[in-house]
């Protein structure tokens, strides 16, 4: 189930999206990018609905997606 943004406690919100950010695959190549300017694009793209958040209830575990990826 895709979860509104603005249905999140802005420090949930934020924390869910640092984590997100700390996960292994979400680097950058070479190029330096600050964890905090990796958590506004993030933001940024929730914001616009570039990305979602959703909730699967079958493993009770929330993720960031793209609109288009199947979830459970």
């Amino acid at each position: 189930m895709i979860i509104p943004i603005d249905a999140v406690d802005t420090e949930t919100l934020h924390s869910l999206v640092e984590a997100f950010v700390l996960r292994e695959g979400t680097e950058y190549g070479a190029e330096d990018v600050t964890m905090e300017t990796k958590v506004t694009q993030v933001l940024d793209a929730l914001k616009s609905g570039e990305a979602v958040l959703v909730y699967s209830e079958p493993v009770s575990y929330t993720h960031l997606t793209l609109p288009t990826t199947p979830y459970v």
